[in-house]
Order: C-alpha cells, then sequence, then structure tokens
C-alpha cells in the first residue's frame, strides 16, 4: 500500500517553527509500505521557518495578518497531484495544521482554541477520495 505522510510527522524539519513532529507511532505504521512524504506549506513556496497561520473567515493567513493562502492552496494542489501520481490511497496527517489538519484545526485567532474544520490539502484529499486520518487514528 502506499500511503502519503505529512513529511514533518516523518522526522524532516519542514514545520513553521523550523522543527518537526517526528512520531514514532506514524513511522511503525508506515514500515513495509511505499511511503510518499509531502508538505504542502513548502510545495506552495513558503520558507522554513515561517510565520505560523491558521484559517481566518476561510483566507488562511500568518500571524502578523498576511494572507498567505495562495501559496497553500498551490503547495497543497502540489501535494495532491504527487499525491495521486504516485497511487497512495491513505493519508497520515498532522493534526491543527491550516494544511493538513483533518478533524480540528485553530480558529482563526492565534489563542491555540480548536474547532472542527478541515486543512486545505486534507481538504482536497478528501474531494479526491483519498482516506485521511491522524496519528491518533492509527492502531
Amino acid at each position: 500500500m502506499k500511503i502519503a505522510v505529512s513529511a514533518c510527522l516523518l522526522g524532516r524539519d519542514c514545520k513553521y517553527d523550523g522543527g518537526n513532529n517526528r512520531c514514532q507511532k506514524v513511522l511503525d505504521f508506515v514500515k513495509g509500505h511505499d511511503v510518499v512524504a509531502v508538505c504542502p506549506e513548502q510545495m506552495g513556496g513558503l520558507s522554513t521557518p515561517r510565520v505560523p497561520a491558521e484559517i481566518v473567515n476561510g483566507v488562511v493567513t500568518n500571524a502578523h495578518g498576511d494572507s498567505v493562502d495562495n501559496a497553500f492552496r498551490r503547495g497543497a494542489q502540489h501535494a495532491l497531484e504527487r499525491v495521486l501520481n504516485e497511487g497512495a490511497t491513505l493519508a497520515v496527517l498532522q493534526p491543527r495544521s491550516p494544511s493538513c489538519g483533518c478533524k480540528l484545526v485553530y480558529d482563526g485567532t492565534f489563542s491555540k482554541h480548536l474547532v472542527p474544520g478541515k486543512g486545505v490539502f486534507a481538504q482536497l484529499l478528501e474531494e479526491n477520495g483519498i482516506e485521511t486520518i491522524e496519528p491518533d487514528d492509527l492502531p
């Protein structure tokens, strides 16, 4: 099985603060499978590190109030194309991210308050028939 995975969960330093979200549970789950590592934010041309961003009234905006929506959506589209071209049927995504969150995302106030919702990449995956899960969903 081919599995798409948020690159930060695999230990790649692509998180907004320059670090990663390495998750041993994810590494154990994908062992023996073909992995398609993606970071939609970097694929959209955003630097690492970068100013944190949240979805504000449907527009991805950074903490300085600047719209980064085009870069997020461009990166989500590039990542989707890679996932589809590689034939992945499942994606394990970083929770809460404005790109990859598939259950909850930050509410756009930069106060760490979570609301039900999906990041732009997670939404595209689901619209294209790719199942999305988070590390806590793994056995």
